[in-house]
């Protein structure tokens, strides 16, 4: 079960979580993976467990790594947003629009 691998957009979080969830499929589902995996007495000899549980096993670090990938990308996209704010924060600090979207940029963080 091959997770997505494009590039994620922070810009809209509902469809980052989505992506997250849509990523989180395998860990989700890991006791049907393994059930479907590890071969029942009527298959040994046709399937190699060795093999299929390192498949398995590859693509739970595969989905792993890319969901942390995205996820360190977000946090550092948005923090580089926040910093970009609070600098024109100091700048002008009545601006009341400004503020909404640095706390809306914070909470994203």
């Amino acid at each position: 079960m091959a997770a997505p691998s494009g590039a994620a957009s922070c810009e809209d979080f509902a469809e980052f979580q989505e992506l997250l969830r849509v990523m989180r499929t395998i860990d989700d589902r890991i006791v049907h993976e393994l059930n479907t995996t590890i071969p029942t007495a009527s298959f040994v000899g046709k399937v190699d467990p060795g093999q299929t549980c390192k498949e398995l096993y590859e693509s739970l670090m595969d989905a792993h790594t890319n969901r942390e990938r995205i996820i360190k990308n977000c946090i550092s996209q948005t923090s580089a947003v926040v910093k970009t704010l609070k600098e024109e924060r100091e700048k002008a600090h009545e601006d009341a629009a400004l503020l909404k979207q640095l706390r809306k940029e914070q909470t994203k963080v």
